[in-house]
């Protein structure tokens, strides 16, 4: 069964992109890939909030998460190699197609006083980023279970190589962007 958005990405945005931007329509921004991850600083001495992190992503994504382990030692930082130091999901396909509706139409209305995302959050080649402050705008997390409320970034990977192709495909998937200048 496929998606909601992946059906109207092929036949609603595809079209509109193709008239706007490409004269090779297999050149046509795609979205490939979401990552969300969470940096779990003063988690790292604790296994049960790591633990709690992973589970709480997992539930989110709908896909297992992984714990991203230290590869270097930093006396700086009191990282030793191996500690865990971070949690994160990669998703693609379906599984992008459904997290990416369920962001758009129930997460980030849920958030109190939201006005959208800052488009200052495109790197240059297309990709865009942006972070969230907590967990619990998603409505699987119960707050009962959560140890310890923590942020994730999201990151959105498209196959297009400027910022304002992939702002234009963005857009029409239903990301909500802050509105004016900024």
């Amino acid at each position: 069964m496929a998606s909601r958005l992946f059906e109207k990405y092929k036949s609603e945005i595809k079209p509109v992109l193709e008239s706007e931007f490409v004269k090779n329509k297999t050149l046509t921004a795609k979205l490939e890939k979401v990552v969300i991850s969470v940096g779990a600083g003063e988690a790292m001495k604790d296994s049960k909030l790591i633990q709690n992190i992973e589970d709480t992503i997992s539930l989110i994504a709908g896909q297992r998460a992984v714990k991203v382990i230290a590869k270097k030692s930093v006396a700086g930082f009191k990282v030793r190699e191996g500690m865990p130091v971070g949690v994160k999901v990669t998703l693609r396909g379906e599984q992008m197609y459904n997290f990416l509706d369920k962001l758009c139409n129930v997460a980030l209305p849920r958030v109190k006083d939201f006005r959208g995302l800052n488009k200052n959050g495109f790197d240059g080649r297309g990709n865009f980023n942006f972070g969230l402050d907590e967990q619990l705008m998603f409505p699987e997390v119960v707050y009962d279970n959560i140890i310890k409320t923590h942020g994730m970034n999201i990151s959105i990977t498209t196959s297009s190589t400027n910022d304002a192709e992939s702002f234009r495909l963005l857009e029409l998937v239903g990301i909500p962007f802050t509105k004016g200048r900024a």
